[in-house]
């Protein structure tokens, strides 16, 4: 007997807005929109349980970008992210980001995060960037969830677990007029009509293959397997610098970092295989992967996390912070595996590519209210185009985006739509569940993303992705094959179209910009030179009336700090010296 009604269910909801994504963002957006219009009806719609969703389930051991006064002033900050991201950032942005760095975390702590503090009650900020000092510790960062999840009770955001948002409606208008919505246990649908619609759907995680070879083996949260970008796309939204891979350093077989983030403040470092220093700075840029990735292949390698020089009080230190906050699991692979930092430097990988702005620059365009190309639709987080934000900025992009689409929401009607849209997303979500037989959604996304590693891994070669691309259609066309189950597997047949949208808007963006840029993110064998002349500005993807992916350029605006030409070349010199000089 088939799991699936033979009638589908479909239930109409409507709002003011309608919030995308319950990890750290979304329920930002939520809480801000509330506390900016308490009138406003606002919906959460999580494909998972808000309670224990998103990147920062299981917590956060420390914010990568925090902007606090006496330590870094957000220009500071800016000019920081501006250079280490090769001049191509709309700074107007990210100095939005950088001036409620420190807002949002006086008022995170107000509601139960807990930060590192010293002896005297101020906020222990540590270096570990390459010019300023922004890294401040969470040793008890597990409670995150819990205490947003408090104030979405407090400020009445209707919650809607268990359904996964599958297509954003526009009205006839372009206005974005809502979303439709799939129950992951039963099969219903929800249609959400809303004024404004901020999407909050994390990175597109599960792109690359893992060198482990599991599915869910990711270096991101899994479940984020990059449908925000696909709903954006398909939308007629613009999204920026695809072409900037997400790529970072990894503990070997785990899915995780080896976090010389928080181990470099105090005192640990990136080594060869001779225990020497070769990178300056550990702080996570395209150049600084590029480095990573030479000596990793080079007879120096492979490459190590070393803290086998720290004092015990220190390790122990570091051990509470790593082992109980965000992956729990690492100190447990550190025993099974027989790795004591006291004794053995961690050896070190690289990991899957995947879009995210969080840790490179790929996201859906935003400008500074968060606001995409499409009138009414919001984005943020790792999938909005603010590069390197981290939990930090999801948080606050997330509430600056709640803020002005509750101002929006005061001066617009809800949007009118074509209920034929509704119709034909249906029949396409449903379709695999109308065969009895065929291939599982788990048999096609391993070929997807092993096809994603074999063509579109960088270094990128023209012809290996010309290839890529058409061994990557062979792969859609095999969804008319596409069968399920349940609704479980549903969920994963409806990821995996997003994951094959990614994969598409990957390769159509590298092959767009004709020259490397970005370290290791965009390293284009056949256009080895950065060319300022041609491609110093945006690329922006996008869906055209033909419905088919086209690119445009987007100039970089003038710029809100000044940076000499001189600073601008900083992190291209991120080998130490002793080893720049062999």
């Amino acid at each position: 007997m088939s799991a699936f009604d033979s009638e589908m269910k479909t239930e109409i909801v409507e709002t003011d807005i309608l919030v995308i994504g319950g990890g750290t963002g979304g329920p930002m957006a939520a809480i801000k929109a509330k506390e900016k219009n308490p009138g406003l009806k606002v919906v959460l719609m999580e494909k998972a349980n808000v309670k224990r969703s998103g990147a920062v389930s299981m917590g956060m051991d420390g914010l990568n970008n925090a902007v606090i006064p006496g330590y870094a002033t957000p220009e500071q900050y800016v000019k920081e992210i501006t250079v280490a991201n090769d001049g191509i950032v709309h700074q107007k942005a990210v100095m939005a980001y950088a001036t409620g760095s420190y807002p949002m975390i006086q008022y995170l702590d107000s509601i139960g995060v807990k930060f590192e503090k010293d002896g005297s009650g101020e906020y222990n900020v540590r270096k570990v960037h390459h010019m300023g000092t922004y890294v401040l510790p969470m040793p008890e960062g597990h409670h995150v969830k819990k205490a947003l999840y408090r104030q979405l009770r407090k400020h009445q955001v209707l919650v809607t677990n268990r359904y996964m948002a599958t297509r954003l409606l526009t009205g006839t208008d372009g206005r974005v007029a809502g979303a439709i919505g799939v129950n992951t246990r039963t099969g219903e649908f929800l249609v959400i009509r809303a004024k404004a619609v901020v999407l909050a759907c994390g990175a597109a995680g599960r792109l690359g293959l893992p060198a482990s070879g599991y599915l869910f083996g990711t270096y991101e949260n899994p479940a984020n397997c990059g449908d925000g970008y696909a709903m954006a796309y398909h939308a007629g939204a613009g999204l920026a610098n695809l072409e900037c891979y997400q790529i970072n350093p990894l503990i070997k077989d785990y899915n995780g970092p080896a976090c010389a983030y928080v181990t470099g403040p105090f005192g640990g470092y990136t080594a060869n295989n001779k225990g020497e220093r070769f990178i300056e700075c550990d702080y996570w840029s395209g150049q600084m992967m590029k480095e990573f990735y030479g000596e990793l292949l080079s007879g120096n390698g492979p490459v190590f996390l070393n803290m086998t020089h720290l004092a015990e009080e220190t390790i122990s230190e570091i051990e509470t912070i790593l082992h109980s906050n965000e992956r729990p699991s690492r100190g447990r692979f550190h025993e099974n595996r027989g790795t004591n930092y006291r004794e053995k430097m961690v050896e070190m990988h690289i990991s899957e590519i995947g879009f995210c702005s969080g840790h490179s620059a790929s996201g859906v365009w935003v400008d500074e209210n968060a606001r995409t190309t499409v009138p009414g639709l919001y984005a943020a987080g790792d999938m909005a185009s603010v590069p390197h934000n981290y939990m930090l900025g999801a948080f606050v992009n997330g509430g600056i985006a709640g803020e002005d689409a509750a101002d929006y929401c005061a001066s617009t009607d809800l949007p009118a739509y074509d209920a034929a849209d509704i119709a034909r997303e249906q029949a396409r979500v449903m379709a695999p569940t109308r065969r009895d037989d065929g291939l599982t959604p788990f048999e096609m996304e391993y070929k997807a993303r092993r096809l994603v590693n074999d063509y579109l891994q960088p270094p990128k070669v023209t012809a290996k992705y010309k290839i890529g691309q058409a061994r990557l259609a062979e792969v859609r066309d095999d969804l008319s094959a596409l069968c399920v189950k349940d609704p479980h597997e549903l969920m994963r047949a409806l990821e995996l179209q997003s994951i094959l949208d990614c994969a598409d808007m990957a390769a159509a963006a590298s092959l767009y910009r004709t020259e490397s840029r970005w370290g290791l993110y965009h390293w284009r064998v056949d256009h080895p030179a950065t060319d300022n002349e041609n491609w110093f500005c945006h690329t922006l993807l996008y869906k055209d009336e033909m419905g088919r992916m086209a690119h445009k350029k987007r100039a970089v605006d003038p710029y809100v700090v000044e940076i000499d030409e001189d600073e601008m070349g900083a992190y291209h010199q991120l080998r130490t010296p002793a080893i720049a000089a062999e």
